[in-house]
């Protein structure tokens, strides 16, 4: 639950709707809610199978939200973003995914067979009586799930689009089921209509629950960005390893190298590098020193930092995000909220011209069953699954592609005004570029030699995590100047926030900033961080002829836009110095 600011005093709340099966149920659903005393908003989607309910606390609770719902027919819980939760879910649609798949690999084989028969062996009885017992499992067993729940809709009075599928293929079965038993060998039956009716139905329901169980995984895959564990400080100093769900604001944890800060806290002591692209996107390592804010599921490079908890569950930026994402895929698109407006009054419009082509059939034409043949057609061919369906499945699509490529959809009618969009600013990396650094120059100087030099200089980087120095290690490798001088290294001291200082071969490594450089009196290099105007420039960092310049930069991607070269790419040069 989380308060909101365009209702004072109102409360968020997210719940899980069970039993809704078409656009008819979502009218229902939402309608009973929002006319709840304290109900300032309520929005219910069908591909999710969630309810978004804006609720003043004081006036009613969850507990009443779900009698109300559970009045009409349908179930209503409490539901939660967190991990655990979410894989629970995942295991609850794996199991519905299993049933309706179970269902179509009986009804359909079935169906079959009794299409065969009938169109073949319509006038035999062994094949009529076959006929009816093989489409009896596909009605009665395979179609359960629209007797079930056409049954509970039926007990409060309502009717949604399994009514409609409940009444259709039942009056073509029991109609079948009379003929065959009562009927002469002459009878026509349609047990071939209500067995592949039912399997086709079944097709679409299991094609619709893996749809919506791909959308929802976009949810759980930001969930996995997170930290399962936390190591946390007892009083008496020692460590302990506890789920991230155990860690209260105020606990002071301990981030090793390499492991994920578990929640959004304070830096009090150590210092270190944190890669926070999962947040910014920026594949450079952001350096953290006491004092300084951390955000959760992002990665420690190098070096231990304790922190103290400042935010956790709901209350993290990664949980914010999560949050966002759940919220855009649960609101409608104006084009949805039409389609639901013609849903809830379609099915009773459906039910009463079924009945009225089943008595014109019979009154004006004489014909009961040409009527009833006509009126179960009307049944089954009306039911407009796709009609509530098509849109909140497509926005969870859209929604959830978006979030694992980076991009924060705020709502369904952002992603449909999108299509009026003309102009797009860029930012560059993980956009324009690939999010991971490269390297892109060495520029050796005073007769020194590249070869040499990058082995001496990937030597010392070689047991470093930072981007910068991967990148450089990994280009030495590309070039063929792989390292041999590994077992020469000594005294290699990494400087936080500031690089690397070895000893290679009896020669002295500062690969670093420009600080460090300053530091060990080496030279007085200018800044590192450079603009660059084009996509593949030809200038190189500005750099001193005391030493010698290796730049990095995180790459492009390998098809850039015709519109590419003209945008802005930020570059940072890794200056390096070697002398004897």
């Amino acid at each position: 639950m989380t308060s909101t600011d365009t209702h004072p005093g109102h409360a968020e709340l997210e719940l899980m709707v069970s039993g809704m099966t078409c656009a008819s149920c979502v009218a229902r659903v939402e309608g009973t809610l929002a006319r709840l005393p304290g109900v300032a908003d309520a929005a219910v989607n069908l591909a999710t199978g969630r309810a978004h309910v804006v609720v003043d606390p004081a006036l009613a609770s969850v507990e009443d939200l779900a009698a109300a719902v559970e009045d009409i027919g349908y179930g209503l819980t409490s539901i939660s973003l967190q991990g655990s939760a979410q894989a629970d879910q995942a295991r609850e649609d794996a199991i519905e995914q299993r049933d309706w798949l179970r269902r179509v690999l009986v009804a359909w084989p079935l169906g079959l067979v009794v299409l065969v028969l009938s169109l073949r062996y319509m006038g035999d009885p062994w094949a009529r009586w076959t006929a009816l017992a093989l489409a009896t499992p596909v009605q009665f067993w395979a179609g359960w799930p629209f007797l079930r729940s056409a049954a509970v809709r039926a007990r409060v009075l309502t009717a949604n689009m399994d009514t409609l599928i409940a009444l259709g293929t039942l009056a073509a079965y029991l109609f079948s089921a009379w003929q065959v038993i009562f009927g002469g060998r002459d009878a026509e039956h349609y047990l071939d209509s209500s067995a592949l009716i039912v399997a086709f139905l079944l097709l679409g329901r299991y094609l619709e629950a893996s749809a919506k169980g791909r959308a929802s995984s976009a949810i759980r895959a930001l969930l996995e960005l997170g930290a399962k564990q936390a190591r946390r400080i007892r009083l008496d100093g020692s460590e302990e390893l506890v789920p991230v769900e155990a860690v209260a604001v105020g606990d002071v944890l301990v981030v090793r190298p390499g492991e994920k800060i578990p929640v959004d806290g304070t830096v009090t002591d150590g210092a270190s590098a944190v890669d926070e692209s999962m947040l910014t996107g920026e594949s450079v390592p952001v350096d953290k020193h006491s004092g300084d804010p951390v955000a959760g599921a992002t990665i420690n490079a190098h070096g231990v930092l304790t922190i103290e908890a400042a935010a956790v569950g709901a209350d993290t930026a990664l949980a914010q995000i999560v949050r966002l994402v759940s919220a855009a895929q649960a609101t409608k698109a104006p084009v949805q909220r039409l389609a639901d407006q013609i849903a809830g009054v379609f099915v009773p419009v459906v039910l009463l011209i079924a009945a009225g082509t089943f008595a014109a059939w019979w009154l004006l034409g004489g014909d009961p069953t040409g009527g009833l043949v006509a009126a179960v057609a009307v049944l089954i061919i009306a039911c407009p699954c796709a009609l509530g369906l098509a849109t909140p499945t497509a926005i969870m699509v859209g929604t959830g592609r978006g979030a694992s490529m980076g991009v924060l959809i705020k709502s369904a009618e952002v992603l449909e005004r999108s299509k009026r969009i003309d102009t797009v600013v860029f930012d560059k990396t993980g956009t324009l570029t690939q999010g991971r650094m490269t390297l892109t120059d060495v520029v050796p100087l005073d007769g020194q030699d590249e070869t040499e030099l990058l082995q001496s200089v990937a030597a010392a980087e070689d047991g470093s995590e930072h981007p910068v120095g991967r990148a450089i290690v990994d280009g030495a490798r590309v070039r063929g100047a792989a390292s041999q001088l590994a077992g020469a290294v000594s005294g290699c001291v990494a400087v936080a926030g500031h690089g690397v200082t070895a000893t290679v071969d009896g020669k002295v490594i500062h690969v670093g900033r420009r600080q460090l450089m300053v530091d060990a009196a080496s030279w007085d290099a200018p800044t590192s961080t450079k603009l660059r105007l084009a996509w593949r420039p030809t200038a190189r960092p500005p750099f001193s002829p005391a030493g010698t310049v290796t730049s990095v930069a995180s790459s492009p991607w390998p098809t850039p836009s015709r519109t590419t070269p003209r945008m802005l790419s930020w570059r940072c040069a890794a200056w390096g110095s070697m002398w004897p």
